[in-house]
Parts: structure tokens; C-alpha cells; sequence
């Protein structure tokens, strides 16, 4: 009987008919429900436009929609009622779902429903936005199939299901629901409350900023901020909740440190709120001692965003203003790099769907690193999202990630909470990584200039007059007693001042009003290099501000951005002079200067002289942008083998071509090259042909002009030891002899000469001693 009623509601007819046909498995549920005798609920989900999706994107995707959203409907009503529903498909695009009669109220029937299709479509439009860019519109409709006596279960199923198919067809007016009352309730009593959670800054270990997040009262169906929002964004009071939110984030956040921000997330429909526009965030701020440079919108990418001229257009308004944008969950919305191209935020944050499983998953790393690198290429900064674990931060890190948040690092909570671990440990690895090998260490105070100095308190119009008196200057430090406490730049008091009303509402105002109070401030003695990477991780719009110079606490003037920038191009352009261009590895300059100056300390030391053997053949048949790559990869793993098995003295150097000199301490050179050997032999086949890998050999043409086969490139390395006086002449004989004597060794092979060190006294008997010895490692000799 079920299966013939099922039937019928697909046809949208009520006629009888025989039962016929094996029994559909998927009714067994409903089958039961109806021979117990129990009244049930139904609901039914209808998805708006559905041949539309269909004829759009094709029926395997549509088939995709329909599990999936058949899998979270079951789980939407298994968390909310804590029941098992059955769950069946009448036609594509239209579900019907059953379970026990929960109570009488049709209130509450209705708040049920409506519930369980929020919680189904979010996360349903979770999964489609990845797909197709574009939400599910859906339809809900809900009854009750009441059993009476002496009437024909099968009209009362049919008719009850008929009833939901026609409520889901019409669009709900909400305030019938009781939920509206409650959520009205929430927003006239200002029942919600802020939680914060730390981003961490990767490169320092310490606290960047926290984001506000919303929670509803405890207990209730809002206290999922997801629930909360859509409902808000539904019963059109959106705008309503935002600046409850707001206001409550604000009115707790408490004390935060110089340069610290507060993450606030804004809809993109906020915008167009007019009481958005009217200045109550500023008045919010200034009541807790905050400046609109410590605040960021938060704009969600999981929204479309259609008024794009109204939306740039606040924007600016909020930009010219100090105030900063994110955009969060980038690669899981609409446009995706197209709509970050064009609001250009500030930060962008990585969706946590794609940080999960990175460093486990190359295409997802791949992802982030492109990522990376457009930021740094628009001048923002990528906080990675819902970081859970040791290893995914470690990657993250590795990556280049600038910021993280998550739980790993720390849950949300109240009053804001700090880190939960301590970073300093995920820092280290990259730290070592990026460590260079000269640098420019001139103290700042040997670019500083006068700058103008003026006292805590002073008016606007005077600080204005400054600029207008003294054309050269386009800063001012503001001091307290000496110590400097915030920098007003030029261009920043003329923005405050151009607004239609900006000279009349700052005319009477401290310049502590406009005035940038988290400015960059260094010491005297702070290295030019460091300084300059300091500078350009400021906010985009700090990025060309006056730096100030102290001395013991105290002004002693300010460097501007070019004079920084100039100087510190000038020594790397020196820096550079020694420095291979395709690996970034120093080279035959540097290594001299560092030979040298360890003989004449009198240390002793190792140096390791590698070449790649057959080189010239693949370079011959694979071309140069190949052989460059070989080059490359011969780099990366002496560089590794260099950092993981030598101290922090050990160095590489690229003297041309495809020769590289290594120096370490005696006791490491061995491991060292043992490593590098190894990993070359194993990785060096990802460069050739399938054909070729197999083979385990080349054919090629020689030098002689004949043709024949070659075996696969392999590195060969000479070892000699430093032990006391001696020339560059000496040594670069003697590595020479020891690394010919390597290249005679078939394959991947290191060889160790066995001569006393040079700079000692020789040993009796033949000056030439015994030339060389191979490696005991006879399974790293041959390719």
C-alpha cells in the first residue's frame, strides 16, 4: 500500500491502484510508522529551481545536491528532535521526511521545521558553493498524519503529504513562527554576548588579533551564531543584530596592546544600512579608548555581494577613516580571487575546508602557496582558518603563511583569551630556513633626520599649521615628556580634514584625535634590514609613514620609508655581487671572504667540493630550462642535508655552473654528504622521461660527436680538511684533486681525502701521500 501511495504523490493524483512489484526498502520506515497506528510529522523540502540547477550544471551534479542534501536532512533532524527520520526522494528535487509526533503545539510543529531546513540548507550551500558558486533556495512545508478511526490510512497519509507539498510551495511569513518572538525578545533585552578568539602572528608568536564571535543565550535554538544570523538575515532584521553584536564586541573587548586589532564580521548587505554609515562605530570606539586602526571588517565571501558601487563606495568611506577589511572564507564562496581582486583587502582568510588535511594533501599546499603569493603581490596579509592540529601549523608556517587561527591555538572565549601553546617552537624550523647568510647590519641611527616634535595635547589647527610653516617635514611626532606616544602624518590630517565637515569637527580637538597611536618606533642601534622588514609589515595604508628613531626612550628623529628603502637596496646590490642567481646561494666571493677569515682565526674545518657527473648530456638533451631545474634540486638537497645534519656554521656556496662548495665542522662534513648523496640519487629520476627512468640511461650524442648511451646525472663529492696556515691557492688545488679523484667513482658518491689536513705538517714518507678514498657506502656508488 505504502508504494502504491508514494507512487501516486509522485503523479500528483489519488486514485486507487494495485500494489505490484517488489517492496520499495526505502518505505520500510514509513511502512511501520503507519501499520503502528502513531501519529507522525511530516516534513517536506522542495528545491526551488531545480531543473533549472539540473539543465545548468548537469545531472551529476544534480544527483550530488540530492545525497548530499538527503544526508543532512536525516542529520539536521537526528540532532534537533534526537530521533532516526525516514528520508525519501518523491521526485528530483523534493523530499519527504517522517518521525513521531514530538507534541500537540502546531507552533511548534512549525518551529521544527523551520529549524531543520536551516540547519539542512547551510550546510548544504556549503557544499554547493564549492561546486557551483550559487545557494539552494528551499521550500519546506510541514503537517501531522493523524490516525482516526474508521478512516482509510492511506487517504490520511496521502492527504497529509499533500498538505505539506502545498505549505512548501508558498513562502513562510515568519512571525507565525514562535521563534519570532523569541529572537524578538533576544534583541530587545540585548540577550547576546561576544566571544574572542587570538589570531597568532607567525613570524613573532604573539597575538595579532582576536576576532569577535556571537553567541545567543544558552539553551535556546539561537545560540548557534548560524541560526542566529539566519534568521536575522531572513525576517529582514540583519541590520538590527550586526550592531547589537557590534556594540556587545566593542563594549567587552578590554584592553589590548599597541597594534593589536579587533575582527569584527560584517554582512555584506550591512553596508547598505544607513545607520551603519552614521558614525556610531567611531563614537563605540572612542567611548573604550580604541582607534578605527585597531578595528577589522570582516566581510564573509560566502555571500554575494550585488551593489558593487554602493559596496566600493562605503568601503572607501571606511578606508579613508583608518579602518581595515578582511575577506573571510576565501575559496569557498562566490568569486573567489575575482571579488578579492576587487574590494583588495587588507587581510584574507583562508577557508577552513582548505587548511584541513594540508600537510597531508601537495594540491591543497600547492593552493595555499598561490595564495601566498597573490597576497604578497596586492599588498595583503593571509591568515590561514581553523588551524587543529601541530602538523597543519607547522606546514602553514613553512608555507609562508603570515597568520593562523583555530583551535590548535586557542578556542574562542570570554574575557579574550591567549594562545594555548607556545609558538615559538613552530617558529624555529622556519626560522632556520630563512636564515641569510650576510645581511646589512648598519644601525638605523645612521639615517636618521630632524623631525618635528611637538607636545601631547595640542590642537589640530596648529598641527596643520606646522605643515603649512615648514614645507620640508611631512610628519609630526607627538611626545609625552620626551617619549614619543603617537605620529600624525601629513596626508593622514589632510584625509580627516577633507570631509564635508572635517575642519569644523576637528577644530577644537587634541591632535591625539587623529593622530596614529601604535606607530613604528625603534632604536637607535635596531639594524637597517630589520627595520625595513618591520616597516613593510604594516598596514597597507602605514606602509610609507615616518619611522621613529629613539635614544634610550627618547626622540631622536625619524627616517622616512625612502631613505630606508634606498640605503638598503645600495648594500644588497653589494650583498648581491656574490650571489648566484639561480639558487640565491652565495658564491665564489663570499666563500673566499669566509675561507679566509676562518684560517686566519685559526679554526679547523672541512670542505666538501660537489659536481654533477653527465651533466652536459642532460643539459645537451633535455635543454637549459631542465638543466637549470637539476641545478636547482642539486641545490635544495645540499642546502637541506647542510641545515638538518651540520651546526649553525655549516655553509653552502654556488661558484658557477654546477659546482657547489660546502664548509662544516670535521665531524659533520661525513653525514652531510652521506644525505646528499642518498636523497640525489632517489630524486634525481623525477627529471628524466618515463623511457628513460626505466632504461636507467641516456642516449645521446657525445663530445666526440658519437652517439651512445649515458648514465643518469649523479653528484660526486670531494672532502678535504683545513687544519692550520695556508692559500686559497692550496685549497683549490687540493679540492680540485680530491673531487677528480670523486668523479672517477661510478654514481652517486662521496670520497674523503686521507692526507693530513692542509696548514699541518706533512706526513713521512710520499709528499703525495695516498690521494683519496672512496665512500665505505658502496650502495651510494652507483646510480
Amino acid at each position: 500500500m505504502i508504494k502504491t501511495v508514494l507512487h501516486r504523490l509522485r503523479n500528483g493524483k489519488h486514485e486507487p491502484a494495485a500494489e505490484t512489484g517488489a517492496p520499495d526498502l526505502r518505505t520500510n520506515r514509513l511502512r511501520e510508522l503507519v501499520r503502528t497506528g502513531q501519529d507522525f510529522d511530516i516534513l517536506l523540502i522542495n528545491v526551488r529551481d531545480f531543473p533549472l540547477l539540473r539543465e545548468l550544471y548537469g545531472n551529476d551534479l544534480s544527483l550530488e545536491v540530492e545525497a548530499q542534501l538527503t544526508t543532512v536532512l536525516k542529520r539536521a533532524v537526528s540532532e534537533r528532535l534526537h530521533v532516526a527520520p525516514f528520508c525519501m526522494t518523491l521526485e528530483p528535487g523534493e523530499y519527504l521526511l517522517g518521525w513521531p509526533s514530538q507534541g500537540d503545539d502546531p507552533r511548534t510543529q512549525h518551529d521544527t521545521a523551520y529549524e531543520i531546513r536551516l540547519l539542512a540548507q547551510r550546510e548544504a550551500n556549503a557544499h554547493l558553493l564549492r561546486w557551483a558558486g550559487r545557494e539552494l533556495d528551499l521550500g519546506f512545508g510541514c503537517a501531522r498524519h493523524t490516525v482516526a478511526k474508521g478512516q482509510d490510512r492511506e487517504a490520511q497519509l496521502f492527504q497529509a503529504v499533500n498538505e505539506a507539498r502545498l505549505r512548501a510551495k508558498m513562502r513562510l511569513d515568519l512571525s507565525q513562527l514562535s521563534l519570532s518572538t523569541e529572537f524578538n525578545a533576544i534583541l530587545h533585552n540585548r540577550d547576546v554576548r561576544a566571544v574572542f578568539q587570538p589570531i597568532a602572528d607567525f613570524t613573532t608568536g604573539t597575538i595579532l588579533a582576536w576576532e569577535a564571535l556571537a553567541r545567543g543565550p544558552e539553551g535556546t535554538a539561537f545560540q548557534s551564531p548560524a541560526m542566529l544570523f539566519d534568521f536575522a538575515e531572513q525576517s529582514g532584521k540583519l541590520f538590527a543584530l550586526e550592531r547589537l553584536c557590534r556594540e556587545k564586541a566593542i563594549s567587552t573587548m578590554g584592553s589590548i596592546a599597541p597594534g593589536q586589532k579587533l575582527f569584527l564580521n560584517i554582512h555584506p548587505k550591512t553596508m547598505a544600512d544607513p545607520e551603519f554609515t552614521h558614525g556610531k562605530t567611531l563614537e563605540l570606539l572612542e567611548a573604550v579608548g580604541l582607534a578605527p586602526e585597531n578595528i577589522v571588517f570582516e566581510i564573509t565571501e560566502r555571500h554575494s555581494i550585488t551593489e558593487f558601487a554602493l559596496f566600493h563606495r562605503t568601503l572607501d568611506h571606511y578606508r579613508s577613516q583608518g579602518y581595515l577589511v578582511a575577506i573571510d572564507d576565501a575559496g569557498a564562496g562566490y568569486s573567489g580571487l575575482t571579488s578579492i581582486a576587487q574590494i583588495r583587502p587588507d587581510f584574507i582568510k583562508i577557508d577552513m575546508s582548505l587548511i584541513q588535511g594540508i600537510d597531508k594533501d601537495p594540491v591543497k599546499r600547492a593552493l595555499i602557496e598561490t595564495f601566498v603569493t597573490f597576497a604578497d603581490k596586492i599588498g595583503s596579509k593571509i591568515i590561514a582558518e581553523g588551524i587543529e592540529s601541530q602538523a597543519q601549523a607547522a606546514c602553514l608556517i613553512d608555507i609562508g603563511v603570515h597568520y593562523g587561527q583555530g583551535f590548535y591555538l586557542a578556542k574562542p572565549a570570554a574575557p579574550k583569551p591567549p594562545l594555548s601553546l607556545d609558538t615559538t617552537y613552530l617558529r624555529a624550523n622556519k626560522q632556520e630556513q630563512t636564515r641569510i647568510n650576510t645581511s646589512c647590519l648598519m644601525p638605523i641611527g645612521n639615517l636618521v633626520e630632524a623631525a618635528q616634535v611637538r607636545p601631547a595635547g595640542m590642537l589640530v589647527p596648529d598641527a596643520q599649521q606646522c605643515f603649512a610653516s615648514s614645507r620640508q617635514q611631512t610628519s609630526i611626532v607627538i611626545v609625552d615628556e620626551e617619549r614619543p606616544i603617537g605620529l600624525v602624518m601629513e596626508y593622514q590630517l589632510n584625509r580627516q580634514l577633507s570631509g564635508q565637515f572635517g575642519s569644523a569637527l576637528y577644530a577644537k580637538r587634541p591632535v591625539e584625535a587623529i593622530m596614529d597611536r601604535s606607530p613604528l618606533i625603534v632604536d637607535e642601534a635596531t639594524p637597517v634590514e630589520q627595520t625595513a622588514k618591520a616597516a613593510m609589515q604594516r598596514e597597507k595604508i602605514k606602509a610609507y609613514d615616518d619611522i621613529v628613531v629613539t635614544s634610550q626612550g627618547r626622540v631622536l628623529g625619524i627616517v622616512t620609508v625612502q631613505r630606508l628603502l634606498s640605503t638598503l637596496a645600495s648594500v644588497q646590490v653589494e650583498m648581491a655581487k656574490g650571489t648566484n642567481p639561480l639558487t640565491g646561494l652565495p658564491g665564489n666571493v663570499t666563500l673566499e671572504q669566509e675561507v679566509e677569515a676562518s684560517v686566519a682565526a685559526g679554526k679547523c674545518f672541512s670542505i666538501a667540493y660537489a659536481d654533477l657527473d653527465n651533466f652536459k648530456v642532460y643539459n645537451d638533451t633535455y635543454g637549459f630550462k631542465n638543466g637549470d631545474r637539476v641545478i636547482k634540486l642539486a641545490a635544495d638537497i645540499l642546502d637541506h642535508s647542510v641545515r638538518r645534519h651540520g651546526d649553525a656554521t655549516a655553509k653552502l656556496f654556488h661558484i658557477g655552473g654546477d659546482d657547489f662548495v660546502l664548509m662544516s665542522k670535521p665531524e659533520h662534513v661525513e653525514r652531510i654528504c652521506q644525505a646528499a648523496t642518498r636523497s640525489f640519487k632517489r630524486l634525481i629520476r623525477g627529471c628524466y622521461c618515463q623511457e628513460d627512468r626505466a632504461r636507467g640511461e641516456v642516449m645521446a650524442t657525445g663530445r666526440d660527436g658519437v652517439e651512445r648511451t649515458y648514465p643518469l646525472v649523479s653528484l660526486s663529492i670531494g672532502i678535504m680538511e683545513i687544519g692550520g696556515p695556508c692559500n686559497l691557492l692550496e685549497i683549490g688545488e687540493r679540492a680540485a684533486y680530491v673531487k677528480k679523484y670523486a668523479k672517477s667513482l661510478p654514481g652517486n658518491v662521496y670520497a674523503r681525502d686521507r692526507r693530513q689536513p692542509l696548514g699541518t705538517e706533512q706526513m713521512p714518507g710520499n709528499g703525495q701521500g695516498v690521494c683519496a678514498e672512496p665512500a665505505p657506502f658502496k650502495e651510494d656508488s652507483a646510480a
